[in-house]
């Protein structure tokens, strides 16, 4: 099992959720975040004065799911989240070693 992390435009989550459903993801978690990259944030005028937006609003999208269901989970993000501009986002796998279910104390791929 692994666990897939993207941070994307928040604009694109329906995009990205309609695009996991239609591949079979059942469940996803999504936390407002906020942060930034290479570019350092955004350059913003407010009344005149020039400030930096040091961080910037994103989503982030965590999935648990089988590993053969990794490389699709992460074309569909890719594809679903791309506006082709800077700051669109990254996508992290990780191992998941285990997953109970607290309900039913199901345990493993059965528990996702």
């Amino acid at each position: 099992m692994k666990k897939v992390e993207a941070i994307i435009k928040p604009f694109k989550l329906d995009e990205v959720k309609e695009a996991l459903s239609e591949i079979g993801v059942q469940g996803m978690t999504v936390t407002e975040v906020k942060g930034f990259g290479r570019t350092g944030g955004k350059k913003e005028v407010y009344r005149g004065s020039a400030y930096v937006v040091d961080f910037v609003p994103k989503v982030k999208v965590e999935i648990i799911v089988k590993d053969d269901l990794v490389h699709q989970v992460i074309e569909s993000i890719t594809k679903a989240a791309s506006t082709g501009r800077i700051g669109d986002g990254k996508i992290f796998v990780t191992p998941i070693d285990e997953v109970i279910r607290i309900r039913t104390g199901e345990r493993g791929e059965d528990a996702i």
